[in-house]
């Protein structure tokens, strides 16, 4: 299982195809890297792909502490730099999204270009605390399976839920969730409860940035997206109809086409 050690902490890491450049994809809340399969699958030819899970979630090591936004950026620096595949292409969905914008403000000699799929940069909205917070407290006492068809409509869309011929994908979905280890993931979930925001530091991001959202994304809407749109310099946005707040497994056709041509721009062709 192929490991590296940054800032004390074991995590998890795959390193797959070859090119000039790299491409490194930062995984959403409760998930791994696993979430980019396709998009790895559809890239890996071109570009070097790094996929990782961040502590506590996935196969990496669970920590007692360091589950902050700024522990975990500075934890994926560390990983780009020990890695030497900086500058590099960096793609966050939801919480990897957090931590994204985060490198590119802290850390921008890393970052070649900035993608940013169903994120926000403002705080948790206040009126998803309670819930979340009551969600997760069950789970880290009573497991996921408690909770996974109440997260199912937060994560998936609900073309992706509805569909006939998708049962068999949302059953794998779910049961990764359910097998989440209580301990590490639960703290990374109040992490992204109790992170700050971004927004007034979004200007001093100076890569070209790429949003994309799925138009049925209820965690993190469209307006969340359009609002760091207008306040990134030069970024564009790109609405991924039928995708919910994974458009990475919903949508991977789709969004697999908006990468590749953001890519293509950066190259002139």
């Amino acid at each position: 299982m192929p490991t590296i050690n940054v800032n004390g902490v074991s995590l998890y890491y795959e390193d797959q195809g070859t090119g000039p450049e790299t491409i490194v994809f930062a995984h959403g809340l409760l998930w791994s890297g696993r979430m980019y399969d396709d998009q790895v699958e559809a890239l890996k030819d071109r570009y070097r792909c790094i996929t990782f899970d961040f502590r506590g979630q996935g196969q990496s090591e669970v920590t007692a502490s360091g589950y902050d936004m700024d522990t975990l950026a500075n934890d994926t620096a560390e990983m780009i730099k020990t890695l030497n595949c900086a500058p590099c292409h960096f793609v966050g969905l939801s919480m990897g999204g957090f931590i994204g914008q985060r490198l590119a403000i802290n850390y921008p000699t890393l970052i070649k270009s900035l993608v940013l799929l169903e994120t926000s940069a403002d705080p948790e909205p206040e009126e998803n605390i309670p819930r979340y917070r009551k969600l997760n407290f069950i789970a880290r006492w009573f497991g996921f399976g408690i909770v996974a068809e109440r997260v199912m409509p937060i994560m998936f869309g609900q073309k992706f839920l509805t569909d006939p011929t998708r049962t068999q994908q949302r059953a794998l979905w779910k049961q990764r969730m359910i097998a989440n280890r209580r301990l590490g993931t639960t703290r990374a979930v109040k992490g992204v409860i109790d992170r700050k925001g971004m927004y007034d530091q979004l200007d001093s991001i100076n890569v070209p940035t790429l949003i994309i959202v799925g138009d049925q994304d209820v965690a993190t809407i469209p307006a969340k997206s359009e609002r760091m749109r207008d306040r990134i310099n030069g970024s564009r946005m790109v609405v991924i109809p039928g995708a919910g707040h994974t458009s990475t497994v919903e949508e991977p056709v789709a969004v697999n086409k908006t990468l590749e041509e953001f890519l293509r721009s950066l190259s002139g062709g």
